[in-house]
């Protein structure tokens, strides 16, 4: 991890109390006019649309690669925008995004003015110092966890991929930099790194990691602890499986609605351990075996709601019509409740599982943004199941009646020519064929409670104008890429 020197954490410190992480909720003054204006500031359309029962939940675009920057005119933003988050800018005018672009392998800094208008565009990570797709991640603060600021953001191209730290304020000098691993936090096909606020756990550093993996031959998806007795210790904690105390490792045994005794036991030697050592480990230890874990997110409100991990498992199917034996295929999302004394120990509950009702339900859900209240879910449907009856999804799910609803839907506008003509030049008419990236809350940032940013990863979306937006020349890849903002969203 880079190293603060005091200056820089002078400023951090001061700015601690406004950096989002997650989904936050709001702590603004409600006296404070808030200077953010909720417009649409993009030249691309919204590409998603709310659905019955929202009709509250405004979407505004925020930025798309078609935007050209005042201040970088030259900067595109890129392709599949993903994990994110927000700081107020050290100069106190506006603010400072810092966005995964996943299959650039890179993370894009976007300056916003005060009304929230991006002005500016950069790249501090670019594809060759990103070296593996970065998918979600997590801005770590020292208002919220105790250390930072740090973004946690994940490579998930294999299991030899590892957790990057970067700093969120550096230098786009440092931008092909790849020696901002962790090797404590291990080597896996991750999603997320999520670590859990200061107040969970006092004087720990407890960090979440979902294993993206869907291959039997590497094991199954993982979820990962690393705990340290230090706070902001990225480097010297011990890495833990998580695997139920009767030690049945399938992931379909545990039903919808029963809750399950676990624990956490730890790898061995995991820096020097490569990452296929590590998967071996999870069979020989008996850790459960979901089918993909992709996003995690913890409660929010009290000390004791942040102890509450929530987390999906984005489902496999070998023919995209069947189930691989002991795995879920439509996706599932857990709760796990940790002890209050002791993070080691806890039990897992099934919340909702997309096999209920097939292709109506959740399809593959991939991120979640935890509120107090609700769980937001977001579909990665786009493994095309034979079944599935709807373009993508996000879900509301209410964390106290386990009341499911769907709250927004990729907006295709398949009937509009010259829309298809710019969107989908290749006329791909699979449902699904947009995904999502993370859903943060900004509410705290802005002084507008409800007001979360979405990612968007429209694939059909392709120009050749997209292609290198980094500068890199590691990706090939040509297609466009949307952030927008979501106002009056329950929290």
């Amino acid at each position: 991890m880079k190293h603060i020197s005091l200056s820089r954490l002078g400023l951090t410190l001061a700015l601690a109390s406004s950096i989002l992480v997650g989904c936050n909720d709001d702590r603004f003054s409600p006296g404070k006019p808030s200077a953010a204006v909720l417009k649409d500031y993009s030249v691309n359309p919204a590409l998603v649309k709310t659905l019955s029962g929202f009709n509250k939940v405004k979407v505004n675009t925020l930025i798309s690669s078609d935007d050209v920057l005042e201040q970088s005119p030259g900067f595109v933003y890129g392709a599949q925008p993903d994990g994110a988050g927000i700081i107020p800018n050290p100069n106190g005018e506006g603010f400072i995004m810092v966005t995964n672009h996943e299959i650039q392998q890179s993370v894009s800094r976007v300056y916003l003015d005060k009304t929230l208008k991006p002005v500016k565009g950069e790249y501090i990570v670019d594809g060759a110092g990103g070296m593996w797709r970065l998918c979600s991640a997590t801005l770590a603060t020292p208002e919220e966890h105790g250390f930072g600021p740090t973004f946690l953001t994940a490579g998930e191209s294999g299991i030899e991929s590892m957790i990057h730290s970067i700093d969120p304020l550096g230098s786009v000098a440092d931008r092909n930099r790849n020696d901002r691993t962790l090797p404590a936090l291990g080597k896996s096909s991750a999603e997320n790194a999520v670590p859990l606020p200061k107040s969970a756990f006092a004087g720990k550093t407890v960090v979440f990691i979902g294993e993206d993996e869907s291959n039997p031959a590497n094991s199954m998806g993982q979820v990962n602890m690393y705990l340290s007795d230090a706070v902001g210790d990225l480097q010297n904690g011990k890495l833990y499986m998580l695997r139920r105390k009767d030690r049945n490792i399938v992931e379909t045994d545990m039903e919808v609605g029963n809750s399950y005794e676990v624990e956490f036991v730890a790898y061995d030697d995991v820096k020097a351990s490569t990452g296929a050592q590590l998967a071996s480990q999870t069979v020989t230890k008996q850790a459960i075996q979901f089918a993909r874990v992709e996003d995690l997110d913890y409660g929010k409100g009290s000390a004791a709601n942040s102890r509450n991990l929530y987390f999906t498992s984005t489902g496999v199917s070998p023919d995209k019509l069947n189930p691989a034996p002991g795995l879920t295929m439509w996706g599932r999302v857990y709760k796990l409740e940790l002890d209050a004394k002791n993070p080691l120990k806890g039990k897992i509950t099934p919340l909702i599982d997309g096999n209920e009702d097939p292709g109506n339900s959740i399809v593959n859900p991939d991120n979640i943004c935890v509120t107090e209240n609700y769980a937001y879910i977001q579909e990665d449907g786009d493994s095309f199941y034979k079944e599935n009856k709807h373009d993508g999804r996000i879900w509301q799910l209410d964390l106290k009646t386990k009341v499911l609803k769907p709250m927004l839907e990729m907006n295709h506008r398949r009937d509009d020519a010259a829309f298809s003509a710019k969107y989908n030049p290749s006329g791909d008419t699979r449902l699904s064929s947009w995904e999502y990236g993370a859903m943060y809350d900004i509410s705290d940032l802005i002084g507008v409670p409800g007001t979360f940013v979405l990612n968007l990863h429209p694939h059909t979306w392709r120009d050749e104008k997209y292609r290198n937006a980094d500068g890199s020349g590691v990706s090939s890849n040509i297609e466009g890429g949307q952030t927008v903002i979501l106002s009056n969203v329950p929290r």
